[in-house]
């Protein structure tokens, strides 16, 4: 008789983490790995923010904080909220989490019943189908077609919408894609929310300081303020301030929801490190312009990638918009035989052939929804992503058939 809760079999563990797991273990046993698979900055944290770290360890900020996160902190979401997407929320309506990842399982946890569905764009981050799974709801996955650079479509919206529909979740910009979504494209899809008033929204904005090419980032509640109401905006810092391994992310949005997500905390985690969150503080009233020298190294690094892997054979993709990722389409290469004699029946067989072959980590896009694809990471350094990308479309020019 198995120990594990009948829910556990119906979600699975990341598989983004899990393939970085395989490319760390591969490493240590002395291979040249190089990882494309995991949603991480190279580039450190700010000195100004390990600085406001090491004040709080100093002036003794070490206690157990609220479970809402200190008062500081979100008072400075607050401030960042109304300065950089013209939004307005009191403390009480912010709560802070260990990790943006906790702000979306602490919101579907809370809010979803038996039979409540929650649209999700396809490709989409790993984690949102196995969260809405573990919360008790059903995903309703939305395909997007890379002829529209993966945005999502009001009319698609609209045929996806039911009775039972709960939340729309919108990742901006994307991952895996790097898609965009314009103010344009956001209220095309507010006027098919107005038509269904049971129908949150939760805008996982994680991303929104990596966008190219001068397109102002917009959010869904700044777009249509009449939606505020029943908008959660997500938000954290770990990509933009290379925060990744300090845990802080925070939601914004109704006092009621709020409160709600509070409980659920409340009995899980608790607080946020009292440390990180003082770090928070710095990263978000402090100095900003190290961010726009990162996504210039990153928009370098995005044209690198594109440019290489669209001359491998097989392979083809689109220049983002924003975030770090490319997402490769490989359906060319279904059905070439490798050099061993084995056949490539699907993208999760040509990311194990990249892996087994050439030593490069990358996800497969079934875990995103939306095949034949994988995608790279291009956060990290360039001479490395370079190497890796060469060796891609070393693998693809030694398929045969």
């Amino acid at each position: 008789m198995s120990i594990t809760a009948q829910r556990m079999s119906r979600i699975k563990a990341s598989p983004s983490i899990a393939i970085s797991a395989k490319a760390m273990e591969m490493a240590r046993a002395g291979r040249d790995v190089i990882a494309l698979s995991a949603g991480e900055p190279d580039f450190d944290t700010p000195d100004n923010v390990k600085i406001a770290a090491m004040r709080a360890v100093i002036e003794g900020r070490t206690k157990y904080p609220p479970i809402t996160g200190v008062p500081e902190l979100r008072e400075a979401i607050c401030r960042k909220l109304e300065r950089e997407n013209g939004l307005n929320y009191a403390p009480d309506e912010v709560l802070v989490c260990n990790g943006g990842k906790q702000v979306i399982y602490n919101a579907l946890t809370a809010t979803l019943d038996p039979d409540d569905e929650v649209v999700i764009p396809a490709p989409f981050w790993v984690s949102y189908p196995d969260m809405v799974l573990l919360a008790g709801g059903t995903p309703v996955v939305v395909e997007t077609e890379a002829a529209n650079d993966f945005r999502l479509t009001p009319q698609r919206l609209e045929e996806a919408i039911t009775a039972n529909t709960k939340w729309l979740i919108l990742n901006n910009p994307c991952n895996p894609s790097g898609a965009v979504c314009s103010a344009k494209d956001l209220a095309g899809l507010a006027e098919v929310l107005r038509r269904h008033p049971h129908v949150w929204v939760l805008t996982d904005d994680i991303y929104e300081h990596i966008i190219y090419g001068g397109e102002p980032f917009s959010t869904m509640a700044q777009v249509a303020p009449d939606l505020h109401e029943r908008t959660l905006t997500m938000n954290g810092l770990s990509k933009a301030y290379c925060m990744t391994g300090w845990r802080i992310g925070y939601g914004a949005g109704p006092k009621e929801l709020i409160a709600a997500m509070s409980k659920i905390q409340s009995q899980t985690t608790s607080g946020v490190s009292s440390i990180g969150q003082w770090a928070g503080v710095e990263a978000l009233d402090g100095d900003q312009a190290f961010i726009e020298d990162n996504v210039t190294v990153f928009e370098q690094r995005r044209d690198l990638g594109v440019s290489i892997l669209n001359q491998a054979n097989g392979l083809s993709c689109n220049s983002p918009g924003g975030a770090f990722y490319l997402y490769v389409d490989c359906g060319e290469t279904i059905g070439r035989r490798t050099p061993d004699g084995g056949t490539i029946e699907n993208d999760g067989d040509f990311a194990k052939y990249l892996l087994e072959s050439e030593e490069v980590a990358v996800v497969h896009g079934e875990a995103f929804g939306l095949s034949p694809y994988f995608r790279i990471s291009y956060a990290l350094a360039t001479d490395r992503l370079e190497e890796a990308c060469m060796r891609i479309q070393r693998a693809c020019a030694s398929l045969s058939g």
